[in-house]
């Protein structure tokens, strides 16, 4: 399973359930207690507490990142494929972003329905539906390149997302009621430190370098990948210093609960 930093999923997820529609179906403040599994830094865990009058738990392995769970959330370190917990442990046992992640999503949802006493449910990416617009030339078309190559490469299936029902399916879960949320992020002037950083990866070339062992291809179109994207990120710099830099990106989330009471 890949690890990720605090910083990264602070950036990343930041805004993500500012709106909290699409949590309607967990029916959170019907909930005495619930599991947060793979739970990073706690963005979900925290909008679970918001609207959950009981018990919120954020389970992850790395210690770092249960260490930046807001104090309104128990943290565990525990395993998603064994979780430290008796059967019908928790009302809802819930993920994000967690199973695009593992080799084995299925047994992660066996193992959940285990914990779970009423209901099941997973926010999961389709990193393949993700769309960016730049007024950088050619930072879209990059950004195609480069997820198209990271979808080939890497090993585990980013884009699950658009296809939980089936998933739930194969783990021999109920069908799962679903929704969706878009998470779109924006960078227009005056700029965040945060988002002045992220056009300096580009000129950089960083998110080339980093996924590299992520991506199909060999190291000479690798290697040219890079280098027109670290093109594409000296016109954002330029762009950015006069102020006109301004950037879309959306990331489909889908979001899957399987009511286990009747099952």
């Amino acid at each position: 399973m890949r690890r990720f930093t605090a910083e990264y999923l602070d950036r990343t997820r930041e805004g993500l359930w500012a709106d909290r529609d699409a949590l309607a179906p967990l029916a959170l403040p019907e909930r005495t207690s619930v599991l947060d599994v793979g739970c990073g830094t706690g963005e979900l865990a925290a909008a679970m507490a918001a609207e959950c009058p009981g018990r919120v738990v954020g389970a992850d392995r790395d210690p770092d990142l249960l260490a930046a769970l807001p104090e309104e959330v128990e943290g565990v370190r525990a395993d998603a494929y064994s979780l430290p917990f008796p059967d019908d442990s928790f009302d809802l046992v819930a993920c994000q972003a967690l199973l695009v992640n593992l080799p084995d999503p299925e047994r992660a949802l066996r193992e959940f329905a285990r914990v779970a006493r009423d209901a099941v449910a997973a926010i999961e990416p389709d990193n393949a539906g993700v769309t960016v617009e730049s007024t950088a030339e050619g930072e879209a078309g990059l950004a195609r390149e480069a997820r198209d190559r990271y979808l080939a490469g890497v090993e585990t299936d980013v884009a699950l997302g658009g296809d939980l029902p089936a998933l739930f399916e194969r783990a021999g879960l109920p069908a799962p009621e679903t929704a969706r949320r878009d998470h779109t992020r924006t960078t227009t002037a005056p700029y965040a430190e945060r988002e002045l950083e992220a056009v300096a990866r580009k000129a950089r070339g960083d998110a080339i370098r980093d996924r590299r062992g992520e991506m199909a291809g060999d190291d000479a179109e690798l290697d040219a990948l890079r280098e027109r994207w670290r093109e594409m990120g000296r016109e954002a710099v330029a762009q950015a210093r006069e102020g006109t830099y301004e950037r879309r990106e959306t990331v489909p989330f889908h979001v899957a609960v399987a009511d286990l009471s009747d099952a």
